[in-house]
């Protein structure tokens, strides 16, 4: 028998498998949930108190966003040495976003129309008051132009203390193209920024942990504000709102990915399954955006695709939103009796293309764009927007949910139609035989078949 004296010198023993706990996590997220349920019928005060919880838990999350989106762009761009490819990579991303937001706000309306929401409930004064706030809120963003204007940072690295996606999106690609255009002489300053990647995934990591304190603050708030006599009397906008994300993302996108990259619906949600328990325990699709990142590129997207589309799509592709505003104003104008006529909500469909747009990034973007659409387009229905604030976290998690799906089937269809993806990978990714690195977040495995890659790409 050959012990370890007898083995040859040369031959080193494999080195010990790092064991994933990450599960554990995920099934302390269940729990917590579940905890913050009882704990808000029964003590809604502490339910109410505890909410600052998944607040604070969120806002972590939100720290690491712009570090995350700034390194995978500035590599991903900085990689390939042909910047047309990046180019036509965003102008189809774009008109992807602009058609599935109008298709969205479409679907919404229709089934708006079916369900006739709203038609028996009355408009109080506290919910009038906060209808005015959101609308305040709502304008204190701007309108489109003074979006657009705050794209530009006031410096180079405000962008990335600031917090603000599109700004670190900008710099990024700034950044990006200037390495590619240094060539040889960028490849350290690339390198640098790999390292700093490591670092901020390894931190992430670490923040992920607390998900499960998070989660039960965020549910232990909701249930304790609302109570479920308040979620009853709205159970048919809820039940319709969640009824039509389903159907768009296992109907129209499902439909579209078999399509288009021949990839089913339920594989990929089952490949994201962690992401998606994570944004429902925290009604934030942005907790999962560092995630979707990893993980798309684990799949066999391109990094300059998936830096390109996913951060874009975080504000320009919200599907989930868009359904959102249609139905939720369809509601309202029913629930003050003032139905919107057919031609008044094709105008409307038109208007939130662009309001759902302009107020990206927004704090509460759901009831923000809603305020400040009907503010702009129908100012006599702003008041019904308090009618849904007290289920407006309930139906957040769809809205997250939907939007977060759109981002994830557009990453992979804008690859299939650059042939930035590698679909024999995602084919092995998706039947389980290459497994996604829980612990690292990063495909350290493999580091010559990544530089062989990326070696390919610039080609």
């Amino acid at each position: 028998m050959t012990t370890v004296l007898d083995r040859p010198s040369g031959d080193k023993p494999a080195p010990k498998k790092r064991l994933d706990r990450t599960h554990w996590l995920y099934l302390a997220v269940i729990v917590a949930v579940i905890g913050g349920v009882i704990v808000g019928l029964v003590a809604p005060e502490f339910g109410k108190n505890v909410g600052v919880l998944g607040t604070m838990f969120v806002s972590l999350i939100k720290m690491m966003i712009t570090p995350v989106i700034f390194c995978t762009i500035v590599l991903g761009i900085g990689s390939v040495r042909k910047a047309a490819t990046v180019g036509k990579v965003g102008g189809l991303a774009f008109l992807y976003f602009m058609a599935m937001s109008t298709i969205a706000l479409a679907i919404g309306l229709v089934v708006g129309n079916l369900l006739h929401p709203g038609g028996s409930l009355k408009l109080s004064e506290s919910a009038a008051a906060k209808g005015a706030q959101l609308a305040e809120k709502a304008h204190e963003s701007g309108g489109l132009m003074d979006f657009i204007q705050h794209i530009i940072p006031t410096s180079l690295f405000s962008s990335l203390t600031e917090g603000n996606v599109l700004q670190a999106l900008f710099v990024a690609l700034l950044v990006g193209f200037a390495l590619q255009a240094m060539g040889a002489k960028g490849e350290p300053i690339l390198r640098g920024v790999e390292h700093v990647q490591r670092l901020v995934f390894k931190i992430l990591a670490m923040v992920l942990w607390l998900a499960p304190i998070g989660a039960f603050g965020a549910i232990a708030n909701v249930v304790g504000q609302t109570g479920w006599s308040a979620v009853t009397n709205l159970l048919t906008l809820m039940f319709g709102f969640y009824l039509t994300c389903v159907v768009f993302v296992f109907g129209v996108l499902g439909a579209l990915l078999r399509t288009v990259s021949g990839v089913s619906i339920f594989k990929l949600v089952r490949y994201l399954a962690r992401e998606y328990l994570l944004i429902f325990a925290t009604s934030s699709s942005e907790s999962a955006l560092p995630r979707l990142i990893a993980k798309m590129e684990h799949l066999g997207v391109q990094q300059s695709t998936v830096g390109v589309v996913v951060p874009t799509g975080y504000s320009f592709n919200l599907d989930g939103t868009a359904i959102y505003l249609t139905m939720a104003s369809l509601f309202i104008a029913d629930a003050l009796g003032d139905p919107l006529s057919i031609g008044q909500q094709i105008s409307l469909l038109v208007f939130m293309i662009v309001a759902s747009k302009g107020a990206a990034g927004v704090s509460g973007a759901g009831l923000a764009t809603l305020a400040g659409g009907l503010q702009a387009h129908r100012p006599e229905l702003l008041d019904g927007v308090g009618l849904i604030v007290g289920i407006d976290r309930f139906m957040s998690e769809a809205r997250a949910v939907t939007n977060f799906s759109g981002n994830a089937v557009a990453t992979l269809l804008v690859g299939s139609w650059t042939k930035t993806v590698d679909m024999n990978k995602v084919n092995e990714v998706l039947a389980g035989r290459d497994p996604f690195d829980e612990l690292t977040m990063l495909d350290d495995s493999d580091d010559g078949a990544a530089v062989a890659q990326k070696e390919a790409v610039a080609a």
